[in-house]
């Protein structure tokens, strides 16, 4: 992989100098695994950064005897870094929703490379920042109707791993049960409101594709209270 695509797919290496960006090349293993394999396990010791170069997966929480999904990662974000930074087990588990493609980074090679480029070190911690917002941006949204909370999720879902479409974007075909949960809301609510805005042609939900476009997106970020 070049060095260009490298930092065009991840905005984490966006600000990473080229020196930096050829070493994590060569320094990264690649892994590809089917849909439904638990990629990392929670309370196995962190020993790697994941980079997504393709694919979607579920960050996971297991209570008691369910495990409750938490977030939906797709192509150019990463995961695994909070087990490498504070050195501690894992606190979830990663599934991956559709056929995936990895590269990893072992933590002691990503901690040397934070250490040596610090455009690096400070876009990570923008990231992380950013996603605490995010985690904020849901705290605030647990008092709202349903239909707006899932149509902030498919947004957000939209913005940050969408592909471009003439119509709109269009994201993975996420299960319900996994919308339900990240949204926080019951999956009958989810399954009406999805077949709703499927009725209203503001999505299209193509099954055999695997894939949802997001239409009428800019009446999806109106739903969702957010600022077109």
């Amino acid at each position: 992989m070049q060095t260009e695509v490298f930092s065009d797919i991840f905005p984490l290496l966006s600000t990473a100098n080229p020196q930096t960006l050829e070493w994590l090349i060569n320094v990264a293993t690649e892994h590809e695994y089917p849909a439904g394999r638990a990629v990392v396990m929670e309370d196995a010791w962190g020993n790697a950064v994941y980079f997504i170069v393709t694919g979607w997966v579920k960050v996971r929480r297991t209570c008691g005897d369910h495990a409750v999904a938490l977030a939906i990662l797709g192509r150019g974000d990463f995961f695994g870094e909070m087990a490498i930074l504070d050195e501690s087990p894992r606190s979830t588990d990663v599934v991956s929703l559709s056929t995936v493609k990895l590269l990893s980074i072992s933590r002691e090679r990503f901690i040397q490379i934070l250490f040596k480029d610090p455009q690096l070190h400070h876009r990570m911690l923008q990231l992380m920042v950013r996603r605490l917002r995010q985690i904020n941006q849901r705290l605030q949204l647990r008092s709202s109707p349903p239909a707006v909370k899932l149509a902030h999720t498919l947004v957000s879902l939209g913005e940050s791993y969408g592909y471009e479409l003439d119509t709109g974007k269009e994201i993975f075909n996420i299960p319900f049960k996994d919308l339900a949960e990240v949204t926080e809301i019951s999956l009958e609510e989810t399954t009406k409101i999805m077949e709703k805005l499927h009725e209203k042609g503001w999505i299209k939900i193509d099954n055999a594709n695997s894939t949802i476009e997001l239409i009428n997106f800019k009446h999806l970020m109106n739903l969702a209270g957010k600022v077109g």
